[in-house]
């Protein structure tokens, strides 16, 4: 009731109300320890039944509408989804309709059907690969131990930060080769299929584009840009039979990981709004083609309440 409160003042109906939008990733079976900031099913339903009594959800595609137009409920919010991941349908899915709650899912249409994402494939390598150790002394990465989770934990968040912001052809080489390395075949059922993408669509649930391949569009010149950005949006308007109206960033950073250029190609390819992953809330006459997205990582209720409050009292997010 405190919290509930608390929002309220800090987000009112109206002219001077504050979007909060949610982003997550994955919604796990179990807790995973190579992936400590996942939910799982039961602690991402605990946290959507905190959400449900704290906010007014809405479905994000709405949320953006009533912003516009000064006609949003007080303490409102939007959940969304990045990447496609396949246990956002097997798993969210179930709560979220269970819970009677919206949300949006920003597919990245290069991976639907059995594709794999980098990342995942060096997460995947890792967990793979056996008590000896992993050697990337070749590749000019090094050799790792990786004797226990935490080992392969920090294996894992070194060579993805080492390798997020390489040119998207070296990467990729990169990453088939740390592939080839692991010990049993890596997984083709991480992300989800066309039809799992069509039902969601069916059952109420927001589609919107996240490009072809996940690239980070400031480091593309402007044809793949371009190109990234529109087939994206025609691969999900054929898969669902319906327009596609939202996007979200790749990595999302502003000034980083896109710059002004690409807010522009979003808007001449017809998408109605955009979500960044700048920290901060909506406010009306903010950049509908930047909204930003914000989730604690907080386990406990109240911290991941608090953080929810700080956040709403931002004064600013970063634009491209």
């Amino acid at each position: 009731m405190i919290l509930t409160t608390l929002f309220g003042l800090a987000a009112p109906a109206g002219s001077a109300a504050r979007l909060t939008v949610m982003i997550f990733h994955r919604v796990l079976r179990q807790l995973d320890p190579l992936l400590p900031s996942e939910p799982d099913q039961r602690e991402f339903e605990a946290r959507m039944r905190a959400v449900s009594a704290w906010f007014n959800v809405l479905p994000l595609d709405e949320a953006v509408a009533r912003l516009q137009t000064g006609a949003l409920p007080a303490r409102p919010l939007a959940i969304s989804f990045d990447d496609g991941y396949a246990d956002n349908f097997e798993v969210a899915l179930p709560v979220l309709r269970r819970l009677g709650l919206p949300a949006t899912f920003f597919v990245a249409t290069g991976f639907l059907d059995g594709g794999r994402m980098w990342n995942d494939t060096v997460i995947e390598t890792v967990r793979r690969c056996g008590r000896d150790g992993l050697d990337l002394t070749s590749l000019g990465l090094g050799r790792y131990p990786t004797a226990s989770n935490e080992d392969k934990r920090n294996v894992i968040d070194t060579l993805l930060s080492e390798l997020r912001y390489h040119e998207d052809a070296q990467r990729e080489e990169f990453v088939a080769a740390i592939g080839r390395m692991a010990a049993t075949p890596l997984p083709h059922d991480l992300m989800m299929s066309s039809g799992q993408v069509r039902t969601l669509s069916a059952v109420g649930m927001g589609i919107g584009a996240h490009t072809v391949s996940h690239p980070i569009l400031s480091q593309l010149d402007d044809g793949r840009a371009r190109a990234e950005i529109a087939q994206s949006k025609e691969r999900l308007e054929y898969i669902v039979g319906a327009p596609v109206r939202l996007f979200a960033y790749p990595n999302g950073k502003p000034k980083v990981d896109y710059r002004a250029e690409h807010v522009a190609m979003v808007k001449e390819f017809g998408f109605s709004a955009a979500v960044s992953t700048a920290w901060g809330v909506a406010r009306v006459g903010c950049d509908i083609y930047q909204i930003p997205r914000f989730t604690p990582w907080d386990r406990h209720r109240w911290k991941y309440g608090l953080r929810l409050a700080r956040n709403l009292a931002r004064s600013s997010y970063r634009t491209a």
